[in-house]
């Protein structure tokens, strides 16, 4: 298959590459060449967009030094600013005490940033004030420090609730929502609950833990921290990557490539975010993008039957 450019698509108000390449128990895991060679190459290959997190709060207190790294990696590649895009990361574990301007001002420092281009408000457990959430989201877009942002995995209500504060306060809503999606998960990208909203073109969608931690790139499970097991199905997840192999080279491509091409044809994606620590990783999973463009409808087709959270809520709630 040929390897084509694809068009790039809005993620509210930017157009955003087809591949993302996220920062989880990624650039720590690289030696820094490595990381060096990688971010060149994502940026040749359709994938210039990352996701930089600071991991050191809630779940996540891990006190990673990922963001950095990748920040070294960055200035050392000398790719230009304006050819990439860059997605911070909000929490909201310790929100308000922690604000939003002091979380996204240290996250820069961290990564030897000026600026996001976007970024993604994480999920939480307890209730957020979401007037309270947007506004001090708009104070950042204010100050010029990123432009749009998205939610991730947050329940339904709550999505909506930002959009009718935004409006209402003549404020800059979230644009798109990075949710689980994949083969085997598709009940909140396809269902009825953030099913319209992507419809109408109110959000994008950006899909994301495609391969449930690895489980369906390789058929392990992974021993390291992996994303949630939302509803319980991940031996229901692993019992199906045989099929999903199988698929995979009748197509000519990597089970992750074949994970990948599957989620850019849903109508709304605008990206998919992924973790690669290797540059064979990312080059594998470019085929995606031929496979999307040659044969999207027959890829749909073939994984027709391979959802595995039919019985999962739909509306983000556990």
């Amino acid at each position: 298959m040929s390897a084509p450019t694809n068009p790039r698509r809005s993620l509210g108000p930017i157009a955003v590459p087809p591949l993302a390449l996220g920062s989880w128990n990624t650039w720590d895991r690289m030696d820094p060449d490595d990381a060096v060679t990688m971010i060149r190459r994502a940026v040749e290959l359709d994938a210039g967009f990352f996701d930089v997190a600071y991991y050191n709060m809630g779940p996540h207190a891990e006190n990673s030094r990922t963001d950095i790294l990748f920040g070294e990696a960055l200035r050392a590649s000398g790719v230009a600013r304006d050819e990439i895009v860059l997605c911070g990361k909000l929490w909201l574990w310790d929100w308000p005490n922690q604000s939003f301007r002091a979380q996204l001002t240290e996250s820069l420092e961290r990564a030897g940033l000026e600026r996001f281009d976007t970024l993604v408000v994480g999920d939480y457990l307890a209730e957020p004030d979401v007037v309270r959430l947007v506004a001090d989201v708009n104070e950042l877009i204010a100050e010029g420090l990123v432009d749009g942002w998205g939610i991730n995995n947050w329940r339904i209500g709550h999505t909506r609730a930002a959009q009718d504060a935004a409006a209402a306060g003549g404020l800059v809503g979230p644009s798109f929502a990075q949710l689980k999606y994949g083969i085997a998960r598709r009940a909140m990208a396809e269902g009825r609950s953030y099913g319209p909203l992507f419809a109408d073109g109110t959000l994008t969608l950006q899909a994301s833990d495609v391969f449930e931690g690895g489980i369906l790139a390789t058929g392990l499970a992974p021993q390291r921290k992996i994303g949630a097991d939302v509803g319980g199905i991940r031996e229901r997840i692993l019992a199906l990557y045989p099929e999903v192999a199988r698929i995979a080279e009748g197509f000519g491509v990597t089970p992750a490539a074949l994970g990948i091409a599957f989620c850019l044809t849903h109508p709304a994606a605008a990206n998919v975010l992924f973790g690669a620590s290797r540059i064979e990783q990312l080059e594998q999973n470019h085929a995606a993008l031929a496979l999307v463009a040659e044969h999207g409808a027959e890829v749909r087709e073939a994984l027709a039957g391979l959802q595995a959270d039919a019985a999962v809520n739909d509306d983000g709630s556990w």
